[in-house]
C-alpha cells in the first residue's frame, strides 16, 4: 500500500511508520521537521505544518491515511480539504479512550455513550477539553472521510519512544528499588497498550479492510497493582517493596496526579480503564507482556513535576505515622 502518515516521527506514528516500512509498504510522512527528521530514510518526507499549509499534498494520492496528530476537528477538516477527492484512501484516526461519557459498567464496548460535544470547538487542549475535542475529531473523520473511517481508541500507550514518560517513571522508580510508594489501590483499573503492538495492529486493520471504532487496551481486568508487579518482575532489585498509600491520604497531602503518573482518584478516569477490548483482539491486536515493555525502556531525566525521592520518602514517613 501507499500510506500517508500525518506525523510519523514520534512515538505511535514512528512505530507505525517503521512497521509499515518493514512490511514493504510505500510510506510518506508529513511533519514539521522539528523532531525525528533524520529518521525513516526509506520514507518520503513532506515537510509542512498541518495548521498552516497543506498544499504539499495536492496532486498526490494514497491507499490509506493514518492520522496520529489530529487533536482539533479543524485539523481533520483541513486535511480533507487539502486532498483531492479520494486521495486519502482508507482513513484511520488515532483517537482516545477519553471520548467516553461516564461508562455504564466495567467492560463497556465501543458503542458506549460519548461525551457531549455539540458546543463550539475548544481553543486549547486541557484535561477538561481533550475528550470533547477527540469526539469532535471522530465526527469530522466520519463526515469528511466516510463511514469506512477507522477510529482507534487507545488507553494509556506505553513502551519505547513515549515522550510522556508516564510508564517510564515507574520503570525507573522500581529499578532503583527500596520501599516504593504505590498510589491508590492495587485493584484500581488501569489499561495499557504498547505502542509497537498498537502500530502493528493498526497496519493489520488497514490491510484487512476493517471499519468502525476499536478499543486498544489490555483486558478490563487489568489493574495498577498488576502493572507495578509486572514492572517490578522485570527491573526491580531483590528486596524492593510496594507500599500502597490510599487516594484520600495523597489528596489530603496535596499530591497532584502528574506527580505519580498513571494514578488518578478521578472516578471517570478509572471507569474508562475498564473497556472491553474483545473487538480489537478479534481483529488481531496482540499484546506483549508488560514486563517486556518495561525491559525496553531507556533511562531518562525525571520530569520536573514528578515526585522526587525526598518527596516520596516524606510521604511514606507520614503514611507510616498516621
Amino acid at each position: 500500500m501507499r500510506i500517508l502518515i500525518m506525523g510519523g516521527t514520534r512515538f505511535v506514528g514512528l512505530h507505525f511508520a517503521q512497521a509499515a516500512l518493514a512490511a514493504g509498504h510505500d510510506v510518506t510522512v508529513l511533519h514539521r521537521g522539528r523532531s525525528g527528521a533524520h529518521l525513516l530514510p526509506e520514507a518520503t518526507h513532506l515537510i509542512a505544518d498541518r495548521d498552516a499549509d497543506l498544499t504539499a499534498l495536492r496532486g498526490l494520492s494514497w491507499d490509506a491515511t493514518v492520522d496520529v496528530s489530529a487533536y482539533f476537528p479543524r485539523q481533520v477538516r483541513q486535511l480533507a480539504a487539502a486532498l483531492d477527492p479520494g486521495a486519502a484512501g482508507r482513513y484511520l484516526l488515532v483517537s482516545s479512550m477519553a471520548v467516553y461519557d461516564t461508562p455504564a459498567a466495567p467492560g463497556f464496548t465501543e458503542d458506549s455513550p460519548l461525551l457531549p460535544a455539540d458546543g463550539p470547538e475548544p481553543e486549547e487542549i486541557t484535561v477538561a477539553t481533550y475528550g470533547m475535542l477527540k469526539v469532535q475529531c471522530e465526527r469530522a473523520a466520519l463526515e469528511h472521510f466516510g463511514p469506512d473511517a477507522l477510529l482507534v481508541r487507545p488507553t494509556y500507550v506505553i513502551g519505547p519512544q513515549d515522550y510522556t514518560h508516564r510508564f517510564d517513571h515507574w520503570v525507573q522508580r522500581l529499578a532503583r528499588g527500596g520501599e516504593v510508594l504505590a498510589p491508590g489501590r492495587p485493584d484500581a483499573p488501569l489499561q495499557v497498550v504498547d505502542g509497537r503492538d498498537l502500530a502493528d495492529w493498526m497496519l493489520a486493520l488497514l490491510t484487512t479492510g476493517a471499519t468502525g471504532a476499536y478499543h486498544a487496551a489490555t483486558p478490563p481486568s487489568s489493574t495498577m497493582g498488576g502493572l507495578l508487579d509486572a514492572i517490578a518482575s522485570a527491573v526491580a532489585p531483590t528486596g524492593t517493596t510496594l507500599t500502597w498509600v490510599d487516594d484520600e491520604f495523597l489528596q489530603a497531602s496535596g499530591v497532584q496526579d502528574r506527580a505519580l503518573p498513571l494514578w488518578s482518584a478521578d472516578p471517570l478516569r478509572r471507569a474508562t480503564n475498564t473497556a472491553d477490548s474483545a473487538a480489537a483482539l478479534a481483529t488481531g491486536l496482540s499484546l506483549r507482556p508488560v514486563a517486556d515493555s518495561a525491559r525496553d525502556i531507556e533511562p531518562f531525566e525525571p520530569a520536573p513535576h514528578a515526585l522526587t525521592p525526598a518527596g516520596e520518602a516524606e510521604l511514606l514517613e507520614a503514611w507510616h505515622r498516621r
